[in-house]
């Protein structure tokens, strides 16, 4: 079966997963369907990224819940708010500088669908408040690129070192040095490391 390019339906992540078997087959072990977890690019997907940075997925379900209803998942409407009524979403100062420097950067959210990966994580990783983390997410979920990774994240790590058996759980270059193996489904093989460390912590591992 061919890899996908681009993730937009179960049916890509199903294609990409008998990829991602028949180059590491211990991944097997990871029963039910892989989550497609697509969702919309722009600002509101950058932002909600932004609000899950360092707090639990509830309150980061809450906090995002209280900025959709105040109508800031918008960018025009974050530049015009002032810091009261961001505080009042439970946005932190740091979110805040965030979230209008985001705001501020007027984005050209249409070209990045074109444009390659690499690219597109160095003018996302330019904005203050968007680490290599968030870029990588963005790529992956908002965009639907298949061979993308985020191998700084804390689950992937984690579901990494129980699914391989691993003494220690991989620092991020060794992470990312591990997911190369996987390409060109690394989205995929990202996929299930966050389902195995569900099913073996019963907590969430991405947004």
């Amino acid at each position: 079966m061919k890899a996908p390019i681009w993730i937009e339906t179960e049916a890509d992540v199903a294609a990409g997963r008998a990829v991602l078997l028949r180059l590491e087959p211990r991944f097997a072990v990871i029963e039910g369907p892989l989550p497609l977890r697509r969702r919309p690019d722009g600002f509101a997907a950058l932002l909600h990224a932004i609000v899950g940075q360092q707090v639990s997925t509830a309150s980061a379900a809450a906090i995002w819940a209280r900025v959709q209803a105040a109508g800031f998942d918008d960018e025009a409407a974050v530049r015009g708010a002032d810091d009261d009524a961001l505080r009042a979403c439970g946005l932190s100062r740091p979110k805040i500088r965030y979230a209008r420097a985001l705001a501020d950067a007027r984005i050209d959210y249409g070209a990045l669908r074109e444009a390659p990966v690499d690219h597109v994580v160095d003018t996302l990783v330019a904005v203050p408040g968007i680490g290599r983390w968030t870029a990588e997410i963005y790529v992956k979920f908002a965009l639907g690129a298949a061979d993308v990774f985020a191998a700084g994240d804390l689950a992937l790590q984690e579901g990494a070192k129980l699914l391989f058996d691993l003494p220690a759980r991989p620092a991020e270059r060794e992470m990312r040095a591990m997911a190369e193996a996987w390409s060109p489904v690394r989205a995929i093989a990202a996929r299930a490391l966050w389902a195995y460390y569900r099913e073996k912590t019963k907590r969430e591992g991405a947004l």
